[in-house]
Parts: C-alpha cells; structure tokens; sequence
C-alpha cells in the first residue's frame, strides 16, 4: 500500500528517508514548484505523438504483480462479475454530444489495439504485459466531445475506505493511439485482480494512472469540485503529482 511516506516529484520518487527534509515548509514549497514544472517540460521536450517503448511476446514478464485492490466490493460490479460481466456496460457522459452505455461485448467488436508494453510502478517494480481493447480515442470520438471539455475522467468500480477510485487525464493523452481501454491481458480476458472488465492503459504514464474497474467515463472542463480537485485518488489523499509522465 501506498502512504504519504513516499511521493512522486517530476516522474522520480523521494523515498522516505527524505520524508523530514520535505516536511520542511521552505523544501516543500520548492518541491511543490518543481513538481509543477513537470507537465510543461514534458510537453515541450517529448513530442505529443511519442510512442511508450513496445516489446516483444518473448520480453512478456512471468509474474504480474496485482497491485491495489483486487477485489471491488460494490454490489453493482459484484453482481455484474456473478453474470461473467454479460450485461455489463461502459457509460460514457459529462461534455459529449452523445452519451453512451456501450456493453462490453460491443467494445470487444470495436477496432482494437494490440501492444506490449511496460508497467512502472511508483512503488519501484516493474513488469511487461499484453494488453488490448480499443482505443480511448475512438470512444471519445463515437461520443462526441463537446468544445468545452478538457479532461476524461474514469470512475472505478473499487473504493479504498470512504473514497471512490478515480483517475484522470487530458484530452493530448487521451487521444494517444496507445491510450487504450484493456479488456484483455497477455492473450486472455482481463482478471479480476488486474481490473475487470475493462481498465485503462496510458502507457506514457506511471502505473497509478492505469485505472482498474472502470465504469464509467466523464468528460470535463475543470477537475475542479470533483472529489478531492486534484484530478485522482492518491492525488488526493497522498499529493502524488497529477501528471505522472515518464
């Protein structure tokens, strides 16, 4: 599990030896600033079309770790994975032109994508997978994103005590070709403890932003009054950096 102990500053970690040097209201604040310069810098030194390092079937990793929870405990999803997921649907609202429930099996029939890639979590491991499902952006697109909209917001299925899960990214990552929604992992229906049915795969980012039990999917102008306002939950609850480039 995660804890305030470490935290994310420009794509690095300081670990908790460092934790009492950033208690330091002078060092936090610095951090705070650098951390912000983040985003900027990678938009302008990484070109928006960049693509995530892809592998080979043979550089797939035999162990996976599942991380964060494993096991939602709302009854709409509990219900829905009783049923194998059959009548389960993806809502798709907020700033669009058309809202949309699409079932599971129709995002299965949709053109999909196919890449492996590597996951790099802010815990120090990592691990390489194949994913596959169709692209964010041609959801997006069959919606209709209204002129206002700015970010996509996914609402998950899982809870950590009182707080939804929930993440966020804006309209550049989300029209990344390997920004995908993952109803597959390694050549199988996803699992339950990686996130089915469906999760997010932005592979530019760090392995918090890769929402698991994704639900529903909101388009916004502002991350302003959702939850916490900083646009996720360990963002919220941790001050982990919004933007999770690497």
């Amino acid at each position: 599990m995660i804890t305030r102990r470490s935290m994310i500053v420009g794509g690095g970690l300081l670990l908790s030896g460092c934790d009492k040097l950033v208690r330091q209201p002078a060092v936090d604040g610095w951090v705070e600033r650098a951390a912000g310069l983040h985003l900027p810098a990678q938009r302008l030194l990484v070109s928006r079309h960049a693509l995530a390092r892809e592998f080979s079937a043979r550089e797939i990793s035999p162990t996976f770790r599942a991380n964060g929870n494993t096991m939602p405990e709302d009854d709409g999803w509990i219900a829905h994975a009783n049923q194998g997921f059959s009548r389960w649907s993806l809502r798709v609202e907020g700033l669009v032109r058309r809202p949309l429930d699409i079932p599971l099996q129709a995002l299965k029939t949709m053109p999909q994508r196919r890449q492996i890639t590597r996951h790099d979590c802010v815990e120090g491991w990592s691990a390489i997978g194949q994913w596959m499902g169709p692209e964010l952006r041609g959801i997006l697109s069959l919606a209709g994103l209204l002129p206002q909209a700015r970010y996509i917001v996914f609402h998950c299925a899982d809870r950590t005590g009182e707080d939804p899960y929930y993440e966020s990214i804006d309209l550049i990552d989300a029209f990344h070709p390997q920004t995908i929604l993952a109803w597959s992992m390694n050549g199988q229906p996803l699992p339950v403890e990686h996130g089915a049915p469906l999760r997010l795969r932005v592979e530019r980012q760090l392995g918090y932003k890769q929402a698991k039990y994704v639900t529903r999917i909101e388009a916004r102008a502002s991350l302003a009054g959702l939850y916490g306002g900083k646009g996720g939950y360990w963002e919220d609850v941790a001050g982990y950096q919004w933007y999770a480039g690497i």
